[in-house]
């Protein structure tokens, strides 16, 4: 039986699988997605996630199971029929239309009448900072700009679900890390709920509520970013999510270890654990320098050192002889 729309989850999938001739891509996915979360799924090429959020979209139809928005069944939903929009990676703003036309498309198409298109968006470039643009073509903004018009072109029909493919993938570092705290403030200041397709682990850490780390069409993880990171759950999340150090536990299985968890001396520490090594890598990072250290019974580990200080990028060196020391509530125990 459906569920009252405005209550419970704004997206619930059950068992929902997806196969495109002898591969499934999406295998019996069960999730929930609550009203107003930036919601990520996350991981590398081919594991799933463009497909489950194009059977968000309607673009694609399940093999099996149920999807739910807003408490009603959309399984078989075409995509105009549904409260969703799309963000695409391409951004496909039309070059020939200004930036108020090119936000206007989708209202002009649904007949909304002309005076309250342009009221909408006006609003809406004004919320995205982009009301002095209002004339100019695509050709004419940065990339940054671009990705902004698309975003309030999805954002003005005032969709309940808001689905973004790859949302910064087309940015360069610099801008992609000033545009995550633009959307985040855009999403919290909207109250709507973002899914978000990504391939890159720290820009779902770093904005979403919560994350989905799939694999092989499955999803192997659900939690926030510090839950997931903290406390992986299995030895692919723990080697998918960040750097971690792999090591074997007594009892068998394995245990995980963050490089920013293990102090790097000269002398051996005073803690429950201490190794022995020899540094075979330096990568100095500016705020942080990473070391690989070649170590009698753990193999190669990685440790990763703060440079608070001018000079502390500088202590340690290639082929330098260290002590590597972590306590025991550092590693976190791993499932197969």
């Amino acid at each position: 039986m459906n569920a009252e729309p405005n209550a419970g989850p704004i997206i619930r999938i059950e068992g929902l699988t997806k196969r495109f001739g002898p591969i499934v891509a999406v295998d019996r996915v069960d999730l929930e997605i609550a009203r107003g979360e930036l919601f990520a799924l996350l991981g590398g090429s081919g594991c799933g996630k463009t497909t489950l959020l194009r059977m968000l979209a309607g673009f694609e139809t399940p093999d099996e199971g149920r999807l739910f928005i807003d408490g009603q069944d959309m399984t078989d939903v075409p995509p105009y029929r549904r409260p969703v929009n799309m963000m695409f990676q391409s951004y496909a703003l039309f070059p020939h239309m200004d930036v108020a036309a090119n936000v206007g498309y989708g209202l002009r198409r649904d007949g909304v009448k002309a005076a309250e298109i342009a009221q909408r968006v006006a609003e809406i470039l004004k919320l995205v900072h982009l009301e002095d643009h209002a004339k100019r073509r695509p050709s004419q903004l940065s990339g940054g700009q671009r990705q902004r018009v698309a975003l309030a072109r999805a954002l003005v029909k005032r969709p309940k679900l808001l689905l973004l493919d790859e949302p910064l993938a087309a940015l360069d570092r610099k801008l992609r890390e000033g545009t995550r705290f633009e959307m985040v403030r855009l999403q919290e200041q909207l109250g709507l709920t973002f899914v978000m397709v990504t391939h890159d682990q720290e820009e779902a850490m770093s904005m979403a509520t919560r994350l989905a780390v799939m694999n092989a069409g499955r999803i192997a993880q659900i939690g926030t970013p510090h839950e997931v990171y903290e406390h992986p759950a299995s030895r692919f999340v723990a080697d998918f999510i960040g750097i971690a150090n792999i090591l074997d536990a007594p009892a068998g299985g394995w245990i995980a270890l963050r490089p920013e968890k293990i102090t790097l001396s000269d002398t051996r520490p005073d803690l429950a654990h201490a190794v022995a090594g020899r540094i075979v890598d330096v990568a100095y990072e500016g705020d942080r320098s990473l070391y690989r250290v070649e170590t009698q019974g753990n193999g190669i580990m990685t440790v990763s050192t703060t440079n608070t200080s001018r000079s502390a990028g500088e202590a340690f060196a290639r082929g330098q002889t260290v002590w590597l020391g972590w306590a025991d509530e550092a590693g976190q125990r791993l499932e197969a």
